[in-house]
């Protein structure tokens, strides 16, 4: 099972400040649909339970509320998760966290693309082009910087 899932939000508007953008009806559908991909996933034992982790930005927030009301869960807002912040600093952060539970962060690019090429690739050069709502599933035994493997990535496009 993956150790950790990264999620970009789903289609956002345009519009400033860049915090306060919100979904389009597209990007409210885009994540709808992987919610429910998710919660399919975790009733058939696929996945486990995660914890639910959300950049304090409005898309970010409601993409995972979305994801919550299908898994019957909450999440918790991560500061350090928005567009622009260091990859490293979360890779730390997840260093930190205990065994157990699967752990979803819901974020941006550059951000989701950063972290993946860091934990799978060992740089934040490598990383990979997210569409929105996308989920990456990586396997890990310690998630460090080039440690871990791309178990399986989702988009809505594919459902």
């Amino acid at each position: 099972m993956p150790d950790v899932l990264i999620m970009r939000h789903g289609e956002a508007a345009p519009g400033y400040p860049d915090q306060a953008r919100r979904l389009t009806p597209r990007g409210e559908l885009e994540a709808e649909k992987m919610a429910r991909w998710l919660a399919e996933h975790v009733a058939a034992g696929e996945l486990g339970m995660p914890r639910i982790y959300a950049s304090p930005y409005a898309r970010a927030q409601q993409t995972a509320q979305r994801l919550c009301d299908a898994l019957e869960t909450s999440f918790e807002t991560l500061d350090f998760i928005t567009p622009d912040d260091s990859p490293r600093a979360v890779s730390d952060w997840l260093l930190e966290q205990p065994e157990g539970a699967p752990i979803m962060l819901v974020s941006h690019m550059p951000l989701v693309g950063d972290l993946a090429g860091l934990l799978v690739e060992g740089s934040p050069a490598k990383g990979i082009g997210f569409p929105t709502a996308a989920i990456a599933e990586l396997e890990a035994e310690v998630l460090a910087a080039g440690c871990s493997q791309l178990r399986r990535f989702t988009q809505p496009s594919q459902l």
